[in-house]
């Protein structure tokens, strides 16, 4: 009888923890995606083109793709535009260094190879399947948020 008590109550509690989901899966099932037609900070620029049907397409933002492979990665697990979660707020990433292409190509290396030690001592994912071209889109995108 005490077995079957110790079952029961080992069940009833699996079930009332396991349904659950954290706050990462429901994140990302909330369909976020960031607003890319909209870019703010002072190197955003957009340009606009005609759409498929010939009309004036909404405005594009230079830095689309980037925030569109950043939407599409696992980045906004730890970090958002403007608040610090895990990692730092895009923006403040923006706002410690220079708009060039050097910072580009550094921001890039630490998105492809992580890193500790910039921000804390949290590590940051590395991340080898993101291609040099596409890291540097998204620090683009990241340094556009300089405010």
């Amino acid at each position: 009888m005490r077995n079957a008590i110790a079952i029961l109550g080992c069940s009833l509690l699996l079930l009332a923890c396991g349904g659950e989901k954290s706050e990462h899966e429901r994140y990302y099932e909330s369909g976020y995606e960031p607003d890319t037609t909209q870019v703010t900070g002072p190197v955003a620029q957009t340009k606009t083109g005609a759409d498929a049907t010939g009309g004036a397409a909404e405005p594009v933002s230079e830095f689309a793709k980037g925030a569109k492979l950043i939407a599409q990665s696992d980045c906004l697990a730890c970090h958002r535009e403007n608040e610090k979660l895990v990692g730092p707020a895009y923006a403040d990433v923006a706002n410690k260094y220079d708009n060039t292409d050097k910072t580009y190509d550094y921001l890039a290396g630490k998105i492809i190879e992580g890193g500790s030690g910039v921000w804390g001592q949290v590590p940051m994912t590395p991340h080898p399947n993101i291609g040099k071209e596409d890291a540097r889109e998204m620090a683009k995108y990241i340094m556009s948020l300089k405010q």
